[in-house]
């Protein structure tokens, strides 16, 4: 048997591990046998020379047997939850969770927090007083049973390896490697006792995934880790060169979430929520995919999904009257007519983050109400003096923009006389 540091120096030279090799690797650092920097060692012997799919699967597989895996079965047939990579403005699993809930899909989510410039699903619910993320698994059982949804975020029992893995890797400069944030994701969904996962990968500046390359490399191997654990997966490619939405922040994106369960809201987030709500009642119900997008829109339509959400809130012990607003706002106006023709959301994100609506290290705290809203989307027409963006004020002094953050916010918008021929489709493509 090949020593922890023979293996870390086979993966370094390119060779494969075997299925037990990895096995008791991923075992020794979760039960504490083996120390951080070897697996640092590993995680970077990893990021060069990658994991076949065999290695992928196993890896996976190996984190989500270090926790608890959720036996769901007694709530029935039609578990299918929603995973995004992450994006500036990305909302979607808020809205989207009840209302595939009332098209007849059974939604247990465990959901994550932001750090950096992209926010986290859990922080935006906890902008709502009294949310409680951190419940049992007992209760989060229950509140799917009643409701037929719940978010909660990463307990301590669910994937502990990868929890510990991944804050390795945020501190290793191992971020980045499709194999690891493969098994990190499909270890974390795969122990929530689904059946079928919707993947919403997304591409562009404002995505954790810059190019439609990379994308569809990790969305390919997450389908089929999936499958070949015996889940139905179907992944999509959507397009995030600007913020989703109007709302960048906690508070703000609650209320533009609200709006689309109130069947209005911005066309990129309504139509996010049908293509994937539709996906998942097409797992869920064995429906084709046009009548499940239907469905999800009927639940828009008819207040069925606003119902759901204020139940699931309410057995969260959140009070969305209580909903905090920001203090003040600042415009940032056009210096000139024109056309909007990029917004970098990247930058948009970090003003955003600055002003305390993200981390930058784990232990910050984050100002609910802080935010931005885009008042001119890619492809609007602008007059000068109009504004561009809103800054919303925090509560205290440091969530107050200054000149800085205005500098920042103009330059992350691009404007030209006339607006191009065609603005590019958000879905780029489907796998699966």
């Amino acid at each position: 048997m090949r020593t922890t540091v023979e293996l870390i120096a086979h993966k370094r030279d390119g060779g494969a591990l075997s299925d037990a090799e990895i096995r008791r690797l991923i075992a020794d650092y979760a039960a504490d046998r083996m120390p951080a920097y070897q697996m640092a060692a590993l995680a970077m012997a990893v990021f060069f020379r990658g994991l076949d799919d065999r290695e992928t699967r196993t890896w996976t597989e190996a984190m989500l047997e270090s926790g608890q895996v959720l036996d769901l079965v007694a709530l029935g047939a039609g578990r299918i939850d929603k995973h995004s990579t992450g994006g500036v403005g990305d909302k979607i699993s808020i809205p989207l969770a009840p209302a595939a809930a009332a098209a007849g899909v059974i939604v247990p989510m465990v959901a994550g927090r932001g750090l950096g410039h992209t926010g986290g699903t859990i922080d935006k619910l906890e902008a709502i007083p009294g949310y409680d993320a951190a419940l049992s698994i007992a209760r989060f059982t229950e509140i799917v049973g009643d409701v037929g949804c719940s978010i909660m975020g990463q307990t301590e029992d669910v994937a502990p390896a990868d929890k510990r893995l991944y804050a390795l890797r945020d501190v290793t400069g191992t971020v980045e490697s499709i194999p690891l944030i493969c098994a990190s994701i499909m270890s974390k969904k795969l122990a929530e006792g689904i059946e079928g996962l919707v993947l919403d990968v997304k591409v562009g500046p404002a995505a954790f995934m810059d190019t439609v390359e990379r994308a569809r490399e990790l969305a390919e191997k997450m389908v089929a880790v999936g499958r070949e654990m015996g889940k139905r997966v179907v992944a999509f490619l959507t397009r995030m060169d600007e913020p989703l939405g109007r709302m960048v922040g906690n508070a703000c994106e609650i209320e533009e979430s609200v709006d689309v369960l109130r069947g209005g809201g911005p066309a990129d987030v309504v139509e996010l929520v049908e293509v994937l709500g539709g996906a998942m009642v097409e797992l869920a119900r064995g429906v084709s995919f046009d009548a499940g997008r239907a469905r999800i829109r009927a639940a828009l339509d008819d207040g069925s999904a606003l119902a759901r959400f204020e139940r699931m809130v309410a057995a969260h012990g959140g009070d969305l009257a209580k909903l905090p607003r920001a203090a003040g706002e600042t415009a940032l106006e056009s210096d000139q007519d024109g056309v909007v023709t990029r917004i970098d959301g990247k930058e948009l994100g970090l003003v955003a983050m600055s002003l305390g609506a993200g981390r930058q290290r784990r232990e910050d705290v984050i100002d609910p109400v802080v935010g931005v809203r885009v008042d001119a989307k890619v492809g609007e027409r602008v007059t000068r003096g109009a504004p561009l963006a809103t800054l919303l004020h925090g509560q205290g002094a440091s969530g107050v923009p200054g000149p800085e953050h205005l500098d920042r916010l103009r330059r992350a918008f691009t404007l030209a006389p006339e607006a191009p021929k065609a603005l590019p489709s958000l879905i780029i493509d489907r796998i699966g």
